[in-house]
């Protein structure tokens, strides 16, 4: 398996090349599509805001994904969080290609995802904005394995390394392996919906 410095310099090269393939492509005998522009009655009738409307109607939990550099703490928030695999472990975020952060967990080569609670609201106001010292106030301790933050009182946290790198548009699509974790049984979670965040009731 490859170490950490090996899979940040494997994703480092893939997010320069700017949406080059991560694999090396395999010979391929069927023939090749012909290189056009996209013609005006192929075009989508709907647009960016449209899209945020109505997936905006799936509720999601609501994650900060962190990691540890030379720099020192970074994170950002993250809806786009999902378990990928059990056998391996493996998980997967997507990250917007214009991230600040997504270059340093690259470069580390590790994160932690940290599961918000309920009462997390304003800690994840404070990781989706750009700049500023974001870790200002935030109570957070080394993970296990790869020392990235964890966040204090979140509901989970799961340690990972950067296992590969795709393209997905604007954005790009990390599938970490799962090195350790844990979970508070009795917490509930942070839900967003609709541009609103809320609570599960049971």
């Amino acid at each position: 398996m490859m170490g950490h410095a090996a899979m940040a310099a494997t994703a480092v090269r893939h997010l320069r090349s700017a949406g080059a393939p991560t694999a090396a492509p395999q010979p391929c005998d069927a023939p090749r599509p012909r290189l056009r522009a996209v013609g005006a009655d192929e075009r989508v009738a709907f647009g960016g805001g449209d899209i945020r409307r109505v997936l905006g109607h799936f509720a999601t939990g609501v994650t900060v994904v962190t990691t540890h550099d030379a720099e020192g703490p970074a994170g950002f928030a993250c809806q786009s969080f999902s378990s990928l695999s059990l056998d391996p472990p493996l998980v997967v975020f997507m990250v917007g290609r214009t991230s600040m952060t997504w270059p340093r967990i690259a470069r580390a080569g590790a994160f932690c995802v940290n599961v918000l609670a309920e009462d997390q609201g304003a800690l994840c106001r404070g990781f989706a904005v750009s700049g500023g010292d974001k870790f200002a106030g935030v109570g957070h301790s080394p993970a296990p394995v790869t020392g990235s933050p964890m966040l204090d009182g979140v509901a989970a946290w799961i340690d990972c390394t950067v296992r590969a790198v795709h393209t997905g548009g604007d954005h790009l699509i990390v599938v970490g392996r799962v090195d350790a974790l844990d979970a508070r049984d009795e917490a509930m979670p942070l839900l967003f919906h609709r541009g609103r965040f809320g609570r599960l009731d049971v």
